[in-house]
């Protein structure tokens, strides 16, 4: 099993709106098959048995589902290899002696709770403004009740992966949740179900959006270069088509 020594400078901070630092410390001996979370609990453990604070960081799943682990790792949302979140990063991308800077997502809208750990309920509150599909209650549809090409339903499923991770807004200069916003929109904007609420729907997500505080998309695609679902930017363009067409709607 091979094993590497790495230097780390994490960002700590005791709270919002405290002020914040980087903090050296050094993982010896760390396999390269251990996840990047589990360098930073071995790093963990060794810093509560010397009786000092751990390192705040979130994490769930820890299989690339949840979205919550998300770190800037030397300054790139994720880490070093494409399409992948921070729990499914291996230490084995990194090489012996290296130095690796670690830091939250930085974003108005993403404010730092404590050390790596950001408030993203501005994410939730975007999809509670309209993310969502109304029908009566009663007995449920038959699966089949409404056809859908399969070019439609791949299109909605490639947008339905998002996992709402935040990492498109940590990539972007702007802070923009374009990418994100867009895919929530245009996953169901593309199928039938989705239909009735498409354009009320987009008014009322943009909008809380804007209100959020996220900045504005300059279309440079550093969200979809970062993305660990690798979500297209193409969605950005038919949420500004959906949103001009509700305001020619009235």
């Amino acid at each position: 099993m091979a094993t590497i020594s790495v230097k780390l400078k994490i960002w700590r901070q005791d709270g919002p709106g405290k002020p914040g630092r980087l903090v050296d410390y050094t993982a010896d001996t760390v396999s390269t098959d251990m996840s990047f979370l589990e360098m930073l609990d071995v790093v963990n453990e060794g810093l509560i048995k010397k009786g000092e604070d751990a390192i705040a960081f979130e994490s769930d799943c820890r299989e690339g589902i949840c979205g919550a682990c998300g770190l800037v790792i030397n300054g790139v949302p994720n880490g070093p290899v494409r399409g992948t979140t921070t729990c499914q990063l291996h230490m084995r991308s990194f090489k012996h002696g290296d130095t690796i800077t670690i830091e939250p997502w930085r974003a108005k809208a993403f404010p730092v709770v404590k050390d790596l750990v950001v408030d993203r309920s501005a994410f939730d509150r975007i999809i509670g403004a309209g993310g969502y599909v109304s029908f009566n209650t009663g007995g449920a549809p038959d699966g089949n009740c409404l056809p859908i090409s399969k070019d439609v339903s791949e299109a909605a499923m490639d947008m339905a992966a998002c996992i709402g991770c935040g990492s498109c807004v940590a990539a972007c200069k702007n802070a923009a949740a374009h990418l994100f916003t867009s895919a929530k929109i245009t996953h169901l904007g593309l199928l039938p179900q989705g239909q009735p609420e498409r354009y009320t729907r987009v008014v009322r997500m943009v909008d809380q959006m804007d209100a959020e505080g996220f900045g504005n998309c300059s279309n440079e695609g550093e969200c979809e270069a970062v993305c660990p679902k690798e979500i297209s930017i193409s969605g950005i363009a038919r949420m500004y088509r959906d949103y001009q067409k509700a305001a020619l709607k009235g």
